[in-house]
């Protein structure tokens, strides 16, 4: 288990430094002068050529490359070229808001999906199971900007039950805290537990046609002990897997969510950051987002590692002898 998580941690490190070579390539081939569209096109060549110095951008690309990698080791992310402020003040206010959203719909949606994929998976070609595969695979299907836009068109403009924009207020008590919140969660929990329950489904109801289930089911045990026993156990692997993925696409993926409800999170941050050609935080959001997701699905292996029932049974009988 140690040697596996020296390997994976070894190859979470190579991929972290190939990413950052990747995303400093992509700035760099990024049509138009950084300095220039800082300035905006009435600046002086003086003033360009100035923050062009101060930027380091006369630097060689190898050189910006190894001055920025070992910066953002230190800790030092740059400055913002739009606000003047040091970018690792940036992403803390964002990353707060980021956790808060992803942290909530993590804890809704992830025991809601796997909860009715066991549900579904008890009663395989019954009219649950159909009911609730066709709706599964319709939100599946359906983008999260239409389920958001519906939700506000819905619920904010023709209801007038929660705000449209959600802003954090701050100081704000906790039920106007979850007004401005509940739109955004509740599209982000519909488009996680529709992917979650789909794939739980189909991971336990692959288990049940293994023949150790089958052998059980014909002396006559309970099918929701089958899969409470055994077949919840063997499915922590690719179920863990399943939810590092989409905890790591709340995290970096819904910048359609935060730009339709104006939440300032890291994802709009990085789009903001884009349309403005402020290098620094592309970089770091970049970098910020590829490291929540390297770290996640290595804790998702070091779960399907330690749940892997031919490595427990290997484990075991290393043991014995």
């Amino acid at each position: 288990m140690i040697r596996f998580l020296v390997q994976r941690l070894l190859l979470a490190v190579l991929v972290l430094w190939l990413v950052s070579l990747l995303v400093f390539i992509g700035c760099e081939i990024l049509p138009g002068d950084v300095a220039q569209l800082a300035l905006g096109q009435f600046a002086t060549p003086e003033n360009v050529a100035a923050l062009r110095i101060e930027m380091g951008l006369g630097q060689p690309a190898p050189q910006r490359y190894l001055n920025w990698l070992l910066g953002m080791l230190q800790g030092d992310w740059g400055q913002s070229i739009t606000t003047r402020t040091p970018v690792v003040t940036m992403l803390a206010e964002r990353a707060a808001n980021t956790a808060l959203l992803a942290g909530i719909t993590t804890l809704i949606a992830v025991p809601l999906s796997i909860g009715l994929g066991l549900v579904m998976s008890l009663g395989t070609g019954g009219r649950l199971d159909r009911a609730g595969s066709v709706v599964i695979l319709g939100l599946s299907a359906t983008p999260e900007f239409l389920i958001a836009t519906l939700a506000v068109l819905l619920l904010a403009v023709k209801l007038h039950w929660f705000p449209a924009v959600a802003y954090l207020t701050p100081g704000a008590g906790a039920w106007e805290t979850a007004q401005a919140l509940f739109l955004p969660v509740a599209t982000l929990v519909i488009v996680v537990t529709a992917q979650i329950a789909r794939m739980t489904r189909a991971i336990i109801g692959n288990l049940l046609d293994q023949p150790f289930a089958e052998m059980a089911m014909l002396k006559g045990v309970p099918r929701y002990r089958i899969v409470g026993q055994h077949a919840l156990i063997m499915a922590v692997g690719p179920l863990a897997n399943i939810v590092a993925l989409n905890v790591a696409y709340l995290v970096s993926g819904v910048v359609v969510v935060e730009t339709i409800f104006a939440y300032p999170g890291l994802a709009r941050l990085m789009t903001d950051a884009v349309q403005a050609r402020d290098m620094p935080v592309v970089q770091a959001c970049a970098m910020l987002f590829s490291t929540v997701y390297v770290v996640l699905i290595l804790l998702a292996d070091a779960l399907a590692n330690a749940f892997d029932p031919r490595l427990s049974s290997a484990r075991a009988e290393g043991k014995s002898s």
